[in-house]
C-alpha cells in the first residue's frame, strides 16, 4: 500500500454510530466471530483483488489476511478489539482519507444499515476501488423471520427506516450480480439470525447486546418478547410452531451479498 495515498478529510465520523458501537461494541469480540462459510463467500466475492479497504470495519472479522487491507472504523472501542492484524483509520465511510484508485476492492460487511447516509459512503468505496462487495439483508425477507416476526416486530420497523433496500444499493454500486448468502445452522458469527435453530441463544442479554437491532431498541420493545420467547421454549410451543426448521441445515435470513466487478 503506498503510504502517501491519503488525502485530508473532514472529522465526519457519525456521532450516533460511534455512541452505538462504544456502548454494544464492549462484548463483541465474545460472540461474533467470523463464520468459515460466510468467509469465503466473502473471499470469492473479492476475487483476486490483493489491495482491500474494509469500510466500516468492526473488529475485521472478515478481512482477508493474506492481501493487502486497511481498515475504517469509526468506534475506538471496536478498534480496541479488532482481531485482524490489518492497519486501521478512525474515519467514516463518507469521507474515506485515500485518493481516487488506492484499492483493488472495497468491502462493507453488516455495516451500510448503520450508515447515516449511505448513499455518500457508496460513492466513497466507488472512488477508492473498482471493485466493490458489500453483504448487507434484504428487510422484506427478515421480517418473516421468526424471532422479529413472532416476538420482536419493533426491530423490523427499526431496520425499515435505516436499512436501504438490496435493489437501491446494487443500482447505487452498478452491481454485476447479487448473491444469497445462507447462514448455517451452527453460525458462529452472532448477528441477527444467527441463532435461527438455536433460540435458547437468545435469552441471553449479552447475545442480544451484540446485534444492534436489538440493543439500539427500547428495552420495553424486547423484554416482553424475550418473555414469551422463553414461556414458548419452556412449554414446548416453540418446537411445535417451527418443527420445519429442525430438519433444515441452512437458513435464508435475507442477507445478500452486492458485487460490483
Amino acid at each position: 500500500m503506498r503510504a502517501a495515498n491519503t488525502r485530508p478529510h473532514r472529522a465526519t465520523v457519525g456521532d450516533t454510530l460511534v455512541a452505538t458501537y462504544d456502548e454494544i461494541g464492549v462484548r463483541y469480540a465474545n460472540h461474533r466471530r467470523p463464520d468459515p462459510r460466510i468467509d469465503a463467500a466473502i473471499a470469492r466475492a473479492l476475487g483476486s483483488a490483493e489491495r482491500i479497504v474494509d469500510v466500516g470495519a468492526g473488529t475485521g472479522s472478515y478481512e482477508p489476511s493474506d492481501r493487502r487491507v486497511v481498515a475504517v472504523e469509526p468506534s475506538a472501542v471496536m478498534i480496541r478489539q479488532r482481531s485482524s492484524r490489518a492497519p486501521v483509520v478512525r474515519a467514516s465511510a463518507d469521507a474515506l482519507p485515500f485518493t481516487s484508485g488506492t484499492f483493488d476492492a472495497a468491502l462493507a460487511v453488516l455495516t451500510i444499515h448503520h450508515w447515516s447516509n449511505w448513499r455518500p459512503g457508496v460513492r466513497e468505496m466507488r472512488r477508492v476501488a473498482d471493485r466493490i462487495v458489500v453483504l448487507t439483508f434484504d428487510v422484506s425477507r427478515f421480517q418473516t423471520f421468526w424471532l422479529v416476526r413472532d416476538y420482536i416486530p419493533a426491530a423490523v420497523a427499526l431496520d425499515r427506516q435505516r436499512t436501504p433496500s438490496v435493489e437501491a444499493v446494487a443500482d447505487a454500486l452498478g452491481a454485476t450480480r447479487i448473491e444469497t448468502v445462507p447462514v448455517p445452522h451452527d453460525c458462529v458469527d452472532g448477528f441477527c439470525c444467527a441463532y435461527w435453530r438455536r433460540p435458547e441463544a437468545y435469552l441471553d442479554p449479552e447475545v442480544r447486546a451484540c446485534i444492534s437491532c436489538f440493543a439500539q431498541l427500547d428495552p420495553s420493545d424486547v423484554l416482553p418478547g424475550i418473555a414469551r420467547l422463553r414461556a414458548d421454549l419452556d412449554s414446548g410451543r416453540w418446537h411445535q410452531r417451527q418443527a420445519d426448521l429442525l430438519t433444515q441445515d441452512e437458513f435464508d435470513g435475507g442477507y445478500r451479498l452486492i458485487v460490483r466487478e
